[in-house]
């Protein structure tokens, strides 16, 4: 990955390696040498990312919301993840530094950025409920764990004590999350049933009261013209006996 410009045909390659080989990826990643090529790997990532997400978004809405959340997430996924980058960057420096790294912000930078390779798995597995983000974090702290005996020469068993902790709480709080946003759904779903039925049931009595106007018109409607049909004969009969008194 070392020379004077930045080879961009080199990703898809160094993306497998990282995958595939972590511990000797990280064992001969440069520990300095910048910041453009570890973030515009993170970048790339993000961006492959960004795709699968809007390919997933197509197939799981209608065209015209899975175009609009596709594209955000070709968008938005790369930005934040550059962004976030450099925050994550020196939440590891910390954590590495306070177990024994003698190592810089650089390098922590890079070996995040190069972790950034989990991105595209992690839309994946989020496909699945619970299983794929307990399975993001494992894969997460494995990578870190690798990380830090390689490059930082942090002692195993430490690194998996630390990170493995910290991976722990990671796991109970999207597990716990997981849980609640289904419990929240439920309860959105119960209540739109009620709220369904109480149209439904307000609809109902609307309906029940016009037809019970309706018949009411109907009926003052059938005894006005009986009133005036009778009305009408009394004045007949009174018409024609009325000669007769005149007689």
């Amino acid at each position: 990955m070392e020379g004077k410009g930045f080879d961009f045909a080199a990703i898809p390659q160094t993306a497998m390696k990282v995958l595939t080989s972590p511990s000797e990826f990280f064992k001969g990643m440069p520990k300095s040498g910048g910041f453009v090529e570890p973030l515009v790997f993170m970048i790339a990532m993000g961006v492959v990312g960004g795709l699968l997400q809007s390919i997933l978004s197509l197939l799981r809405f209608r065209v015209a919301a899975g175009m609009m959340m596709g594209v955000g997430s070709v968008i938005l996924l790369p930005i934040l993840i550059g962004i976030f980058g450099f925050v994550g960057a020196a939440i590891l420096y910390v954590i590495w530094k306070l177990i024994g790294s003698q190592e810089s912000y650089e390098t922590a930078y890079r070996c995040g950025a190069y972790i950034g390779v989990l991105t595209p798995v992690s839309v994946l597995l989020n496909l699945l409920p619970v299983v794929g983000g307990v399975v993001n974090i494992l894969l997460m702290i494995f990578f870190l764990v690798t990380a830090s005996v390689a490059v930082h020469n942090i002692p195993s068993r430490k690194a998996w004590t630390v990170f493995g902790i910290i991976g722990g709480i990671m796991i109970l709080f999207s597990v716990s999350a997981e849980f609640a946003a289904r419990r929240i759904g439920r309860e959105a779903a119960r209540i739109q049933k009620e709220a369904e039925e109480a149209a439904k049931t307000m609809q109902k009595q609307a309906e029940q009261a016009s037809r019970a106007m309706e018949k009411q018109a109907e009926e003052a409607s059938k005894s006005v013209e009986k009133q005036m049909e009778e009305a009408k004969k009394a004045m007949e009969q009174m018409q024609r006996e009325a000669p007769k008194e005149g007689k």
